[in-house]
């Protein structure tokens, strides 16, 4: 089952208490800024501290590539495309990965 846009928006990360990147495909939310990956069981984000993966500099660019593919949506239902930041300093998950304006 998908998580509801609505019910992603409010998540945030139990560390940072920022915004969520939600790889359907994969059943997870993901902090790239941190590098954290939190799974989703029987369609219950799992956000304890303990529990998340931190994960590598191979696999945090897989998902990056993940939420940036093509024709893929994002947890709002709008469309990425590969011109999507994909470094943890430039993403904006509320603004479905674009980098934010300086």
């Amino acid at each position: 089952m998908t998580l509801p846009p609505d019910f992603v928006a409010i998540l945030a990360c139990p560390v940072d208490h920022e915004p969520l990147l939600y790889l359907e495909a994969e059943d997870v939310l993901y902090n790239p800024r941190l590098k954290r990956k939190y799974r989703i069981e029987d369609d219950i984000p799992v956000l304890l501290i303990e529990e998340a993966e931190i994960v590598d500099e191979s696999e945090h660019v897989r998902l990056l590539a993940l939420h940036a593919r093509p024709n893929a949506s994002n947890s709002d239902g709008s469309s990425t495309d590969e011109s999507d930041a994909t470094t943890s300093d430039s993403i904006n998950p509320a603004r479905g990965g674009q980098g934010e304006d300086h």
